[in-house]
Protein backbone atom coordinates (compact mmCIF):
# COMPACT_ATOMS: atom_id res chain seq x y z
CA UNK A 1 0.00 0.00 0.00
CA UNK A 2 2.46 2.46 0.78
CA UNK A 3 4.89 1.48 -1.88
CA UNK A 4 3.14 2.80 -4.76
CA UNK A 5 2.93 6.26 -2.74
CA UNK A 6 6.48 6.10 -2.62
CA UNK A 7 7.28 6.07 -5.94
CA UNK A 8 4.66 8.78 -6.82
CA UNK A 9 6.82 10.71 -3.80
CA UNK A 10 10.60 9.73 -5.36
CA UNK A 11 8.95 10.52 -8.88
CA UNK A 12 7.93 14.18 -7.47
CA UNK A 13 11.10 15.05 -6.49
CA UNK A 14 12.98 13.70 -9.27
CA UNK A 15 10.30 16.22 -11.28
CA UNK A 16 11.00 18.97 -9.20
CA UNK A 17 14.71 18.73 -8.96
CA UNK A 18 14.77 18.21 -12.73
CA UNK A 19 12.32 21.73 -13.17
CA UNK A 20 14.94 23.12 -10.98
CA UNK A 21 17.92 22.13 -13.11
CA UNK A 22 15.93 23.22 -16.40
CA UNK A 23 14.85 26.72 -14.83
CA UNK A 24 18.60 27.26 -13.75
CA UNK A 25 20.25 26.22 -16.97
CA UNK A 26 17.47 28.47 -18.96
CA UNK A 27 18.13 31.14 -16.79
CA UNK A 28 21.91 30.70 -17.04
CA UNK A 29 21.59 30.89 -20.96
CA UNK A 30 19.42 33.81 -20.95
CA UNK A 31 22.00 35.99 -19.06
CA UNK A 32 24.94 34.73 -20.74
CA UNK A 33 22.81 36.11 -24.51
CA UNK A 34 21.83 39.32 -22.79
CA UNK A 35 25.39 40.20 -21.90
CA UNK A 36 27.08 38.59 -25.65
CA UNK A 37 24.66 41.07 -27.26
CA UNK A 38 25.22 44.28 -25.19
CA UNK A 39 29.17 43.26 -26.04
CA UNK A 40 27.99 42.83 -29.71
CA UNK A 41 25.92 45.79 -29.81
CA UNK A 42 28.86 48.53 -28.04
CA UNK A 43 31.44 46.49 -30.78
CA UNK A 44 28.95 47.66 -33.60
CA UNK A 45 28.95 51.26 -31.98
CA UNK A 46 32.53 51.33 -32.43
CA UNK A 47 32.59 50.92 -35.99
CA UNK A 48 32.58 53.83 -38.74
CA UNK A 49 31.60 53.46 -42.38
CA UNK A 50 32.97 56.45 -44.26
CA UNK A 51 32.39 56.87 -47.60
CA UNK A 52 34.73 57.64 -50.43
CA UNK A 53 34.34 57.25 -54.08
CA UNK A 54 30.76 55.99 -53.99
CA UNK A 55 31.94 53.02 -51.79
CA UNK A 56 31.58 52.43 -47.98
CA UNK A 57 34.53 51.48 -46.22
CA UNK A 58 34.64 50.55 -42.50
CA UNK A 59 37.21 52.14 -40.25
CA UNK A 60 37.12 51.95 -36.39
CA UNK A 61 36.62 54.77 -33.90
CA UNK A 62 39.09 55.60 -31.45
CA UNK A 63 39.72 58.26 -28.80
CA UNK A 64 40.91 61.22 -30.79
CA UNK A 65 43.86 61.30 -28.73
CA UNK A 66 44.85 58.18 -30.15
CA UNK A 67 45.38 59.73 -33.45
CA UNK A 68 46.05 62.79 -32.44
CA UNK A 69 49.85 63.53 -33.93
CA UNK A 70 48.83 61.62 -37.19
CA UNK A 71 45.34 64.07 -37.91
CA UNK A 72 46.90 67.10 -36.69
CA UNK A 73 50.24 66.69 -39.46
CA UNK A 74 47.56 65.74 -41.95
CA UNK A 75 45.69 69.12 -41.30
CA UNK A 76 48.77 71.12 -41.54
CA UNK A 77 50.08 69.11 -44.60
CA UNK A 78 46.82 69.70 -46.42
CA UNK A 79 46.61 73.40 -45.53
CA UNK A 80 50.04 73.83 -47.36
CA UNK A 81 48.92 71.97 -50.24
CA UNK A 82 45.76 73.68 -50.86
CA UNK A 83 47.65 77.32 -50.07
CA UNK A 84 50.87 76.65 -52.07
CA UNK A 85 49.55 74.70 -54.83
CA UNK A 86 48.65 76.91 -57.57
CA UNK A 87 48.13 76.99 -61.67
CA UNK A 88 47.72 79.70 -64.17
CA UNK A 89 43.55 79.97 -63.88
CA UNK A 90 42.15 82.48 -61.45
CA UNK A 91 38.97 79.91 -60.70
CA UNK A 92 42.28 77.36 -59.37
CA UNK A 93 43.68 79.56 -57.24
CA UNK A 94 40.10 80.93 -55.35
CA UNK A 95 39.12 77.07 -55.12
CA UNK A 96 42.47 75.84 -53.39
CA UNK A 97 43.19 79.43 -51.12
CA UNK A 98 39.21 78.69 -50.13
CA UNK A 99 39.97 75.63 -49.00
CA UNK A 100 42.53 76.57 -47.43
CA UNK A 101 41.56 79.27 -45.29
CA UNK A 102 39.49 77.07 -43.81
CA UNK A 103 41.78 75.22 -42.00
CA UNK A 104 43.81 78.32 -40.51
CA UNK A 105 42.53 82.12 -39.08
CA UNK A 106 43.17 85.10 -39.84
CA UNK A 107 47.47 85.00 -39.74
CA UNK A 108 46.45 83.04 -43.00
CA UNK A 109 44.48 85.18 -45.14
CA UNK A 110 46.79 88.15 -44.43
CA UNK A 111 49.58 85.96 -46.34
CA UNK A 112 47.58 85.65 -48.94
CA UNK A 113 46.60 89.46 -48.96
CA UNK A 114 50.20 90.08 -49.07
CA UNK A 115 50.63 87.79 -52.19
CA UNK A 116 48.11 89.55 -54.05
CA UNK A 117 48.90 93.18 -53.31
CA UNK A 118 52.02 92.49 -54.37
CA UNK A 119 51.32 91.06 -57.60
CA UNK A 120 52.19 87.45 -57.36
CA UNK A 121 49.09 86.05 -57.85
CA UNK A 122 48.30 88.20 -61.04
CA UNK A 123 51.76 87.11 -61.67
CA UNK A 124 51.40 83.51 -61.58
CA UNK A 125 48.13 83.77 -63.99
CA UNK A 126 49.76 86.13 -66.63
CA UNK A 127 53.03 84.23 -67.02
CA UNK A 128 51.71 80.58 -66.92
CA UNK A 129 53.21 79.42 -63.78
CA UNK A 130 52.18 76.95 -61.60
CA UNK A 131 53.77 76.46 -58.35
CA UNK A 132 53.73 73.11 -56.33
CA UNK A 133 54.66 71.84 -53.04
CA UNK A 134 56.05 68.90 -51.57
CA UNK A 135 55.62 68.74 -47.89
CA UNK A 136 59.37 67.07 -46.22
CA UNK A 137 58.28 67.06 -42.66
CA UNK A 138 56.57 68.58 -39.95
CA UNK A 139 57.57 68.73 -36.08
CA UNK A 140 54.64 69.12 -33.59
CA UNK A 141 54.70 69.19 -30.10
CA UNK A 142 51.38 67.72 -28.54
CA UNK A 143 51.42 67.84 -25.03
CA UNK A 144 49.79 70.91 -24.73
CA UNK A 145 47.47 72.67 -26.35
CA UNK A 146 47.27 75.30 -28.55
CA UNK A 147 49.99 72.40 -30.57
CA UNK A 148 53.21 74.38 -31.70
CA UNK A 149 54.33 72.62 -35.23
CA UNK A 150 57.15 73.71 -37.84
CA UNK A 151 56.49 72.84 -41.18
CA UNK A 152 59.63 72.13 -43.81
CA UNK A 153 58.77 71.59 -47.45
CA UNK A 154 60.20 72.02 -50.95
CA UNK A 155 58.36 74.27 -53.46
CA UNK A 156 58.61 74.23 -57.23
CA UNK A 157 58.20 77.08 -59.19
CA UNK A 158 57.45 76.00 -63.14
CA UNK A 159 57.56 78.88 -65.42
CA UNK A 160 57.90 78.62 -69.70
CA UNK A 161 61.39 79.15 -69.38
CA UNK A 162 62.48 77.62 -66.34
CA UNK A 163 62.05 75.58 -62.76
CA UNK A 164 63.14 77.28 -59.59
CA UNK A 165 63.19 74.83 -56.75
CA UNK A 166 62.91 76.72 -53.21
CA UNK A 167 63.19 75.89 -49.51
CA UNK A 168 59.99 76.85 -47.64
CA UNK A 169 59.71 76.51 -43.94
CA UNK A 170 56.73 78.14 -42.22
CA UNK A 171 55.44 77.38 -38.45
CA UNK A 172 52.22 78.38 -36.10
CA UNK A 173 50.11 76.73 -33.87
CA UNK A 174 46.83 74.28 -33.74
CA UNK A 175 43.92 74.73 -31.81
CA UNK A 176 40.86 71.91 -30.98
CA UNK A 177 37.72 73.22 -32.85
CA UNK A 178 34.85 71.23 -34.21
CA UNK A 179 34.91 69.02 -37.01
CA UNK A 180 33.20 69.83 -40.89
CA UNK A 181 33.04 68.84 -44.13
CA UNK A 182 35.37 71.69 -44.61
CA UNK A 183 37.33 70.90 -41.88
CA UNK A 184 37.67 66.95 -41.43
CA UNK A 185 40.08 66.85 -38.67
CA UNK A 186 38.52 69.90 -36.01
CA UNK A 187 42.01 71.84 -35.85
CA UNK A 188 42.47 75.34 -36.72
CA UNK A 189 46.14 76.78 -37.30
CA UNK A 190 46.84 79.74 -35.67
CA UNK A 191 49.73 82.77 -35.75
CA UNK A 192 51.30 80.95 -38.93
CA UNK A 193 54.05 83.10 -40.60
CA UNK A 194 56.49 81.60 -43.08
CA UNK A 195 59.86 81.60 -41.84
CA UNK A 196 62.46 80.71 -45.02
CA UNK A 197 61.53 81.14 -48.53
CA UNK A 198 64.87 80.47 -50.36
CA UNK A 199 65.96 79.78 -53.47
CA UNK A 200 67.77 76.22 -53.50
CA UNK A 201 68.24 76.03 -57.65
CA UNK A 202 67.19 77.25 -60.96
CA UNK A 203 66.91 74.97 -63.80
CA UNK A 204 66.51 75.86 -67.63
CA UNK A 205 63.74 74.44 -69.21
Amino acid sequence: MFKPTQNIDTAFRAMRLLTMVIVIASLFVNVYAIHESNRLAARMQERVYVLASGKAMEALAGNRKDNLGVEARDHVAMFHTWFFSLDPDEKVIQANIKRALYLADASAKHQYDDLAETGYIAGIISGNVSQQITVDSITLNTIAEPYVFKCFSTLKIIRPTSIATRNLITQGSLRGISRSDHNPHGFLIERWEITENKDLKIENR
